[in-house]
């Protein structure tokens, strides 16, 4: 199942490692990307039930998400 989240506050390469970071440390999260320039992450979760865990996952590291698509 595809996931797509719309994060604000990443405003470098480093940001974007620290997202990646996060959301890799879930478990049932495949490729993954993040895009600096539009402020998305987009991923394949294994169940549904990831996207919250996802979620908060990026909130935990000092962004936040403001949309959650599946």
């Amino acid at each position: 199942m595809a996931v797509s989240m719309q994060i604000t506050g990443m405003h470098c390469g480093g940001c974007v490692r620290s997202v990646e970071k996060a959301a890799q440390s879930v478990e049932g999260v495949s490729n993954l990307s993040v895009n600096l320039e539009s402020g998305q992450l987009t991923a394949d979760i294994a169940n549904p039930d990831l996207a919250g865990t996802l979620k908060a996952a990026v909130e935990d590291c000092g962004f936040d998400v403001t949309s959650v698509t599946s």
